[in-house]
């Protein structure tokens, strides 16, 4: 008999929620596999298949049964086993009969934290198909299902209703029973196509018996590939390119089991709506794929993808035609309504709108961000008056029918009806700007009015929130608070815009002065935006502890913070790095030692008596009119290339020089020189952070 034998199980279920199918089918992978692992059962590899009416895995070449092995646990030390008598204590009598065994069974232990008592037995390793059933019902029961439902009279709840199970373990049925089910060997094919059972041969034989005789395209990434393919080739027929959605691509993979993609079409008279408001309702009604041509214009086509192989396409074509033409007719009314009322017109519609209610309403906000846009934009080379207006504008689409209707229209469409009420180009833009970026990587907003509004809206939200006491916790956001301050930073560093977050959060919070309830408002912020600056420079390869010296001293300017980790990563890599770092770190723990951090205080050359000591001053006040005016320019690179020449010197003062000496005055005088060492090199960093 071989000592391994692949695994499959599978799930067969009424439709699964689409937009979870692969979230589902990673997780369901992962129990199996931390199930397997956990039993110490080895195997070779595992693949996670699903489509809308299951979720499976094969697990290839798993171990047959666990390894024998030796149980040792540990009872209490000689010294405390026995009483005075060299009777056993409570402790060594209750240990044995939590083992089962008299004391006489137990064995003794030498370390080197001296001598114990312990119990041994040999364990025989189980049988993995006596194991299969809990390490399957442990991986349904940790799968991510937000609420469990029971369906019916079946017993246990899950997301769908449970129709049959397959556990096939070698060439044998794994005895199991869940949900309401009892395991076999017989899968399903598609719906329509081949309902009838499959019995299923081996593990290996599980995907090509269900694509062969069932119809079924049960591997995700393939059925996706596929879907993906059959869309753009299609789209290439009709003159044009698909738009293709990620997140919808997803969404249609989770939807279909057998995916063949047809096209249609509807009336050109609709291309005078905006491109994206026609996108919008041919996907998230319809899960249809737009078709442009090679402009970027939208043709008077969608691409969709259905669950069956008809013998009469178009009829299915036809049908489609007639369900989309009501939704793009329905887009062409909001269109048409909200034309009739400028945006400006809107405002007041906005103090129906709750923000936060300690926070006011989105009128109340619009208001803020309108003041707090107006600072910033001319520090960046913006227009205030222009600024103040987009922000005033910018939630006035939130009460158009369109953005009601779609909302991930919002931004877009008060971008398109600003320029039709004759707005400034800009502040139209800045509309659309506002949200940017929306997601990891999205693009970032490029007019002075769109970096103005954008900020001043994601300062507004962190020092509101933060004031008010409700930062995120754990993976509770519901502000989105950490994509704000991450998207402050993208903003400010990648368009190397020169602004103190410190100033902007102060300004933001003075608009809120009546409603703050924290008292450390701006330093809770700021320290949010130092643990988002974190992993963002980790993200761009700054190693951990060069981020470290930079925040000793807390620059709170984003793209200073950027040049001085730049700089310190240059310096790491010098020959007189790590002495340098290492003297920082003396000085540092001296000055603490006797109190004297920070206290620079004034050299007295008559006090100095070391040839050593000398040198010191002498080099620490030739480097520092060298490194004022490149400190003065943010020259950090060139700063720490001049403070490098002082190694041999600092070398030489802790070599030669008692800095502890008897002369109050004379040990006052070295440590204000250590002081004045030390802060140069503060004024890029605190480069005793660094690792050797």
């Amino acid at each position: 008999m071989s000592d391994v034998k692949d695994l499959l199980l599978e799930l067969g279920t009424e439709e699964l929620p689409p937009k979870a199918l692969k979230k589902l089918m990673k997780a369901f992978e992962a129990g199996i596999a931390q199930g397997l692992k956990k039993a110490e059962l080895s195997f070779s590899a595992i693949k996670a298949y699903a489509a809308p009416r299951r979720l499976a895995v094969v697990v290839s070449d798993v171990q047959v049964r666990q390894q024998d092995r030796m149980v040792e646990r540990r009872g209490p030390a000689i010294k405390s086993a026995f009483d005075d008598d060299g009777n056993p204590t409570r402790a060594l009598q209750g240990f044995a009969k939590s083992c089962g065994v008299s004391v006489d069974d137990l064995e003794k232990m030498e370390t080197a934290k001296g001598a114990w008592l312990v119990y041994k037995q040999q364990q025989t390793g189980a049988e993995t198909v006596d194991l299969i059933a809990d390490i399957l019902q442990k991986s349904l029961a940790d799968l991510p299902i937000p609420k469990r439902m029971r369906w019916g009279t079946l017993p246990g709840e899950f997301v769908r209703p449970v129709h049959w199970l397959v556990a096939l373990f070698g060439d044998d049925v794994v005895p199991v029973e869940l949900l309401g089910v009892t395991s076999g060997r017989d899968s399903f094919g598609h719906r329509f196509h081949h309902p009838e059972a499959i019995r299923i041969q081996s593990a290996q034989s599980y995907a090509s018996q269900l694509e062969t005789a069932g119809h079924v395209l049960v591997d995700i990434n393939a059925r996706r590939d596929s879907i993906h393919g059959q869309v753009l080739e299609l789209a290439v027929k009709l003159g044009g390119e698909a738009v293709i959605n990620e997140e919808l691509l997803d969404e249609v993979t989770g939807l279909v089991e057998w995916p063949v993609a047809l096209s249609g079409s509807y009336d050109e008279s609709f291309l005078e709506l905006p491109a994206e408001a026609l996108i919008s309702s041919m996907e998230e009604h319809q899960k249809y794929f737009a078709v442009r041509d090679k402009t970027g214009d939208l043709l008077p086509y969608f691409i969709t993808i259905c669950n069956i192989e008809s013998k009469d396409p178009a009829q299915v074509i036809a049908g489609n035609e007639r369900v989309i033409l009501p939704r793009l007719s329905d887009s062409a009314f909001f269109w048409k309504t909200d034309r009739k009322q400028p945006l400006a017109e809107r405002q007041d519609k906005l103090k129906t709108i709750v923000f936060q209610h300690k926070l006011g309403s989105v009128f109340d906000k619009s208001a803020r961000v309108a003041q707090l846009a107006a600072f910033i934009a001319p520090q960046i080379g913006g227009d205030a008056d222009l600024a103040e207006r987009a922000a005033l504008l910018a939630k006035c689409d939130l009460v158009t029918e369109m953005v009601g209707e779609f909302p991930d229209l919002q931004g877009i469409m008060g971008r398109y009806y600003a320029r039709l009420d004759g707005e400034h180009d800009e502040v139209a833009e800045a509309l659309d700007e506002q949200y940017m970026p929306r997601f990891a990587g999205d693009k970032l907003p490029q007019t002075k009015s769109g970096q103005a509004v954008s900020l001043a809206e994601k300062l507004d939200t962190l020092v509101g929130l933060f004031g008010i006491g409700q930062p995120p916790t754990g993976v509770k956001d519901p502000f989105a608070l950490r994509r704000a301050a991450l998207g402050v930073l993208r903003i400010v560093v990648e368009n190397d815009l020169n602004l103190d977050l410190v100033e902007l959060l102060s300004q933001a919070s003075k608009a809120l002065t009546d409603v703050l309830t924290e008292q450390d408002t701006v330093d809770q912020v700021m320290r949010y935006f130092y643990d988002r600056l974190r992993g963002y420079t980790a993200d761009q390869g700054f190693k951990a502890d060069v981020f470290e010296a930079v925040l000793a001293v807390k620059p709170t300017t984003p793209t200073d913070f950027i040049k001085r980790l730049q700089a310190v990563s240059a310096f790491r890599e010098l020959e007189q790095a790590e002495a340098l770092a290492a003297g920082n770190k003396r000085i540092g723990n001296i000055l603490r030692k006797n109190n004297a951090e920070g206290d620079a205080g004034t050299i007295d050359d008559s006090l100095l008596q070391e040839e050593a000591e000398k040198a010191l001053a002498a080099k620490l006040a030739e480097i520092s009119i060298t490194v004022q005016p490149l400190i003065a320019k943010a020259d950090y690179s060139a700063v720490l290339t001049q403070l490098a020449s002082m190694r041999d010197t600092v070398d030489g003062f802790f070599d030669q020089v008692m800095v502890m000496a008897d002369d109050e005055a004379v040990r006052q005088n070295r440590l204000a020189l250590l002081n004045q060492t030390r802060a140069l090199f503060l004024g890029v960093a605190d480069i005793s952070s660094l690792q050797s």
